[in-house]
């Protein structure tokens, strides 16, 4: 089964939404599954060092 998702609201500059949008294009992924992505990364990156 596919995990919940919420609908938030935020605001970024437009340099990173510029950035983001190339990206996810290149990736082949909408801005939001882009997003999606880069924080689930960040967050495990993050995790990971928090546990050493």
């Amino acid at each position: 089964m596919k995990p919940l998702k919420t609908k938030v609201s935020i605001t970024l500059d437009s340099e990173i939404i510029d950035a983001v949008k190339v990206l996810a294009e290149q990736d082949d992924r909408s801005f939001s599954q882009y997003i999606n992505l880069v924080l689930k990364e960040y967050l495990k990156e993050k995790n990971e060092k928090r546990q050493k």
